[in-house]
């Protein structure tokens, strides 16, 4: 262990808590990543985090452009080169309200075009973006944010306390239909937040939250201009690095660099490289068939079969990442059969993990119990994979079935899209729970035909991408204020919003751990989903780009993107 760079005074001048996590890490009460990531959330700068958990900087911090004075910056060093094309093949859906996203295609556009208060890097470690910093009370009830003074948006205005005011607004009206709204339910609307200055933002929570750092980089999250009406594509303002040019709904999107972004490149220039980004619409077949013919350079978010057929090809470079991403097979309590737990019981033992694991997915992914919870959050309480138990499964199904006059096999639906592995799964567990008193018919569509109606199916398969915290994705999913936006399952349950509550308002990682193990045990004993496996992602790229980066979300994160022919 190598010693500490700093005091503990000097660390508890951040935060009080962080000397505190920093001994249980020393005595190997906690992980070198969890330390990481607690100080980082509660204001320690990344670079000291990773300095005092013996490690090195993984990644450099958001440097504004330099004044030049109007006079030419310096000659590009270590080989970066501007200009070129970035061609992606990715599904382009309407769009219309960023903070209304429900999916990561569409954040994959407007992130171009906007950014956020933070940004989540690939390693899991959140760092200032359009915020130069923030700080939080020793309660964790009060957060200070900070903006970085001279950003402009593409319109010419400057970035201000006004348009992240603005910005909270449209999360928190209900109207806007935001799932910023359950996320952010520690804050009692606009009155829990605070303009100090014209640069300094202050929010108060009704309750402690530590991982205020995280939402903010929910991709709904952009920051918007203070006159926007609702359009992105009508009104395409906002401090990204490259302005839309073009979007046409399944066709293609164009984006052209912008001359004066606010992000320095390390050849003394603003960003981004790049001249132009084009995405194409097509669906996952013709999008490999494109990558593998040189007509794109990269896929998103391939398929386990796509990363098959791709991993050897020549001049593609594939990049793994472990994930929280999975395809979660939900049901909605508030209507039969699925309001009877000993059915949802059921049919969560009908599940054969590893074969549908290897169904699916060509076993590239982690087993999982019946819980939104993943081995790469914090505070996981790791708890054995329940069995396949079809004949358990039948059991509670001919108790259900006697109550209600019914006959065996229990016919149900089950309705999903066919764009990842979920027409795999459903065909899996279709054949698995036979045994257990199921007759599943299956509803599969392309994405667009369930995305429509993914709230309101009574059975189906749901894909949802990664979230670093796993207190940040279950306010969006199992709370009764999410009701309405992404509490596709109507599920709630008061016992676990208590605990969800307190694991969000405690800071120790080893306390946080066994809330987490109780919030865990709830959603197997009665939750609302089935969750076989976590998800291995990949990002495949074209050699010729560099500084690509493998995005547990699938993001493009293309401002600092080069290509060297």
């Amino acid at each position: 262990m190598k010693k500490n760079i700093i005091s503990r005074e000097q660390m508890e001048e951040v935060h009080p808590q962080i000397p505190k996590a920093y001994d249980q890490f020393t005595q190997g009460r906690i992980s070198r990543r969890e330390f990481i990531r607690m100080a980082t959330l509660l204001g320690m700068s990344a670079s000291l985090a990773v300095a005092c958990g013996g490690g090195e900087e993984p990644a450099a911090e958001p440097a504004a452009a330099p004044d030049t004075g109007g006079e030419e910056a310096a000659a590009p060093t270590g080989g970066i080169k501007r200009g070129g094309t970035w061609t992606g093949s990715m599904n382009l859906q309407l769009l219309d309200h960023p903070a209304r996203l429900s999916w990561v295609e569409g954040a994959n556009i407007v992130r171009q075009i906007g950014e956020y208060l933070t940004e989540t890097g690939p390693d899991n470690i959140t760092r200032p973006y359009l915020l130069e910093k923030w700080e939080a009370s020793a309660d964790v009830k009060t957060w200070d944010l900070f903006l970085r003074k001279g950003i402009k948006f593409n319109n010419g205005d400057e970035l201000t306390a006004d348009d992240v005011l603005f910005t909270f607004g449209e999360w928190l009206n209900p109207d806007v239909g935001s799932s910023m709204l359950g996320l952010l339910s520690y804050l009692k609307g606009m009155e829990s937040v605070e303009k100090v200055d014209d640069y300094h933002i202050r929010l108060h929570l009704e309750t402690a939250n530590i991982g205020v750092p995280e939402h903010l980089f929910h991709y709904p999250a952009i920051v918007l201009h203070r006159d926007f009406e609702g359009d992105i594509i009508k009104q395409p303002v906002g401090t990204g690095a490259f302005t839309l040019e073009e979007y046409a709904e399944g066709e293609r999107a164009v984006f052209k660099r912008r001359e004066d972004y606010w992000r320095m490149g390390e050849d003394g220039k603003p960003l981004p490289y790049l001249d132009e980004l084009i995405y194409v619409s097509t669906d996952k077949d013709a999008g490999v068939a494109a990558l593998q013919s040189g007509q794109v350079d990269t896929l998103y978010d391939p398929r386990p079969s796509d990363f098959q057929a791709l991993k050897d090809v020549p001049g593609l470079v594939v990049r793994p990442v472990s994930t929280a991403q999975c395809l979660v097979l939900r049901m909605r309590v508030d209507l039969e059969p699925w309001d009877d737990n000993r059915v949802r019981t059921a049919l969560k033992m009908c599940q054969d993990r590893p074969k549908i694991l290897q169904l699916a997915y060509f076993g590239e992914g982690d087993l999982s119990i019946d819980a939104h919870m993943a081995p790469v959050h914090p505070a996981y309480c790791e708890k054995d994979i329940p069995k396949y138990d079809p004949e358990g499964a039948k059991a509670l199904l001919e108790e259900y079935a006697a109550e209600k006059g019914i006959e065996l096999p229990l016919k149900v639906t089950l309705a999903t899209k066919n764009d990842q592995a979920e027409p795999e799964i459903a065909q899996a567990l279709k054949e698995q729970a036979a045994a257990g008193g199921f007759d599943i018919s299956l509803d599969i569509t392309d994405p667009a035909g369930y995305w429509d109606r993914w709230t309101e199916v009574d059975l189906g398969i749901t894909s949802w991408t990664h979230r670093p915290l796993a207190t940040m994705v279950l306010p969006l999913a199992y709370i009764e204020e999410a009701i309405g936006a992404w509490n596709e399952t109507r599920w709630f349950d008061d016992e676990f919003t208590t605990l969800l509550r307190e694991a969000e308002a405690t800071l120790d990682v080893e306390a946080r751990r066994a809330i987490m193990c109780k919030l865990e045990d709830i959603m197997q004993e009665r939750g609302p989903i089935g969750n076989a496996f976590w998800k291995s992602i990949w990002n495949i790229t074209h050699e010729r780009f560099q500084n690509v980066k493998a995005h547990p979300t699938a993001y493009d994160l293309l401002y600092d993107v080069w290509i060297d022919e």
